[in-house]
């Protein structure tokens, strides 16, 4: 029989066709998707640099060694961009010093409460039995008593500090993350990769640092965004209270407290520093909004 030669000139042409151009509705889709996460970040940077390093770059005076003689300036003056205090001290100095309580407190109470509570979690679930059963209970328990309250009254009792307040919103941190770490945990303890490497004979913490941890994470860090922006705010209300840090050391909610007697006189001494914590707790919701459905899309 003979052989027929094979006619390759339409397979090569299609093998050698360019792809198809993207879509130009796609290629702004994809912008978007970016801007989404890259727009509420670049805002967060913009906040961290000018309360860390704004200071010395911009020569602002100190927060707490202001003149009387230069008390109640408006903004604008020379010298002094968003005006000054009742004491003389600057509205903007006072703002990027206290910006730095906001941020520290936010990352090092989310930072325990999901460091805490993401192994808690994950513990509870990848073991099961009775000790997830009193690990969940005791969680339970946390969860239902009245959080700020008790927020209150811890503050109360260790007194007026940054650390005092991050330990006491870090206990009550804990359980959020907790829940939700088991809950990802459950899901990933029943596929394919975690029953082979705990079949193959992997030790359990071996198992959880290597396939669980990784997996968690992405969770973790975009639920961290809405916690920070909780603690942040909480905070506020906290020095707002006079149970945040000690006073002159400035704050945005302390900044509020003290700047509503003057609200009819002199409004830019609660709009300012609320402004700035309602820009700084959006952007933090849009950043996770926005790496929640980065990473749902993968």
């Amino acid at each position: 029989m003979a052989v027929q030669p094979r006619d390759l000139g339409a397979e090569s042409a299609v093998i050698l066709t360019a792809p198809p151009p993207e879509p130009a509705t796609s290629r702004w889709a994809s912008f978007g998707r970016s801007l989404e996460v890259w727009g509420p970040a670049g805002m967060l940077i913009l906040i961290v640099f000018l309360c860390y390093l704004g200071p010395y770059v911009f020569s602002v005076p100190s927060p707490i060694n202001g003149s009387i003689i230069d008390a109640n300036l408006g903004m604008g003056s020379p010298g002094h961009l968003f005006g000054t205090d009742p004491v003389g001290n600057d509205i903007l100095s006072r703002l990027m010093y206290g910006g730095r309580v906001s941020i520290e407190v936010g990352l090092g109470t989310t930072a325990i409460g999901m460091g805490v509570g993401g192994l808690v979690g994950i513990i509870a679930a990848y073991s099961g039995g009775l000790l997830e059963t009193v690990i969940m209970r005791i969680l339970d328990v946390l969860i239902a008593f009245p959080s700020l309250v008790l927020t209150l009254a811890v503050a109360e009792a260790l007194g007026p500090g940054e650390l005092h307040v991050i330990y006491a919103l870090a206990f009550f941190s804990v359980p959020a993350f907790a829940r939700l770490a088991r809950a990802q945990a459950l899901r990933l303890r029943e596929l394919d990769f975690v029953l082979a490497a705990r079949l193959s004979g992997n030790k359990s913490m071996k198992t959880i640092v290597g396939h669980i941890v990784p997996n968690v994470a992405p969770q973790l860090l975009t639920f961290s965004c809405l916690g920070i922006s909780v603690v942040i705010l909480i905070e506020a209300a906290l020095s707002f209270l006079g149970l945040g840090v000690r006073p002159p050391a400035p704050s945005w909610g302390d900044m509020i407290s003290q700047g509503q007697q003057y609200l009819a006189t002199n409004p830019n001494l609660v709009l300012v520093p609320s402004i700035c914590l309602f820009v700084t707790a959006a952007s933090l919701n849009l950043l996770g909004d926005g790496l929640r459905a980065r990473w749902s899309s993968l």
